[in-house]
């Protein structure tokens, strides 16, 4: 293959990107303008704008989407009488914050292998992995796929467990025609740096139910009663629910955290939902365009795939080196500015095998991408140019190796 010089954005392609536009600033000035950054109207706006994009009757804007999955199992959990100890089913390759949040909740993360195509949780592996105590299943929208949702909510409800989409990974994408966030009991995102929606910090959970949209209102303020959940709760209301709100305002029902989010961040995130349709659309265009160009390694290279009735919204583009490690390639790309992560190894970090001993014999499909498995970005800031630039990085890589024949 030709080879192609540096893209003229400079070092790097990174894995992420922002830029704050004209409509961001904007928003983000009648906000200062406005001395209010506690809840307010852009974030009632942004909760409601976002759960209607996700087919959802309630959004609730919080400061991370980890926060989001904690107050979201703590609801369940509080809700359904669960005990300490109780277990949570998750993917065996997902960000540690998936699992983490269920030991942040006295449960117990059972972990159960992914497909080795779309690096979701595995529908088949699932039934193993639930005992008498099992109470939740928390499938994973990895990297912008949805999981197979359908068997995994007949099993759910065949065994009576509960639901939680992790789709801090996904935004935006539908599964057999549904939208991701509508397909459980709460469903939680982030906004955090390199997703469709970057607010700096910040992250949602949506529910069709509003007695547990309330309950995640309340636990991300401290447990509040919900009576007074925002501070203009007590504006320009009778004086009968003025003096009710003025005794109980101080009380707190729940166990709660405090996990409330700006004024600002909602005014970020509002403004990106504007341009949400143009920016998924870059982001899969150049996904193809990395799909058309790599096919020739695919010998080597295992790419993303979507299976049939499932969106790709390509938050990120992973990558598994199909036999072999990956740690000489990863090198090579970091050498010439293309930034790289691991493809979220989970059961391999130092803090789980203090925890749980050494898993990963048991998951063979997630030691599999713990050692091969990477990805890099695949954002809507990336231009044709840069895209060739990464393309043009793998051939000579393995060319170098003697892989002639893939000259183009």
């Amino acid at each position: 293959m030709k080879s192609v010089g540096k893209p003229k954005s400079g070092h790097s392609i990174p894995v992420g990107d922002l830029r704050l536009g004209a409509l961001e600033k904007r928003y983000l000035n009648e906000v200062l303008d406005s001395n209010r950054l506690s809840h307010g109207p852009f974030s009632e706006k942004f909760e409601t704008r976002f759960a209607q994009e996700h087919d959802c009757k309630f959004a609730v804007f919080c400061n991370s989407g980890t926060s989001a999955l904690h107050i979201a199992l703590a609801a369940l959990k509080e809700r359904h009488g669960w005990d300490d100890g109780d277990e949570v089913l998750v993917p065996s390759v997902t960000f540690i914050a998936t699992s983490n949040i269920v030991l942040h909740n006295n449960m117990k993360p059972v972990f159960v292998d992914v497909h080795p195509r779309t690096y979701n949780m595995d529908p088949d592996k699932i039934e193993e992995k639930i005992t008498k105590r099992t109470r939740a299943i928390i499938p994973v929208h990895l990297m912008g796929l949805p999981a197979d949702m359908a068997p995994i909510m007949e099993i759910a409800q065949r065994h009576g467990l509960r639901i939680i989409e992790d789709s801090c990974e996904t935004m935006f994408a539908r599964y057999r025609g549904r939208m991701v966030g509508s397909l459980s009991d709460i469903a939680c995102f982030s906004t955090y740096i390199a997703h469709y929606i970057v607010t700096g910090i910040g992250g949602l959970a949506t529910t069709n139910d509003p007695e547990l949209a309330v309950m995640l209102k309340s636990l991300m303020n401290h447990g509040r009663d919900s009576i007074y959940l925002h501070i203009d709760d007590d504006k320009e209301c009778a004086p009968d629910k003025l003096f009710q709100i003025a005794a109980r305002r101080f009380n707190f029902v729940h166990l709660g955290h405090s996990f409330r989010c700006t004024e600002m961040e909602a005014a970020i995130g509002l403004a990106q939902l504007e341009e949400k349709d143009a920016n998924i659309a870059r982001r899969k265009a150049v996904a193809q365009r990395y799909l058309e160009r790599l096919a020739p390694l695919s010998s080597f290279l295992q790419l993303p795939y979507t299976p049939p009735e499932h969106d790709h919204v390509f938050m990120l583009f992973p990558i598994v080196v199909r036999d072999g490690d990956k740690r000489e390639l990863i090198n090579f790309l970091e050498s010439n500015g293309i930034e790289t992560r691991d493809l979220l190894p989970l059961l391999c970090q130092p803090i789980y095998r203090k925890l749980f001993g050494d898993l990963e014999p048991q998951y063979p499909v997630a030691q599999w991408l713990n050692r091969g498995g990477f990805y890099i970005g695949s954002h809507q800031h990336i231009d044709d140019d840069a895209v060739d630039y990464v393309v043009s990085k793998f051939f000579e890589f393995f060319e170098a190796r003697g892989r002639k024949s893939l000259a183009a």
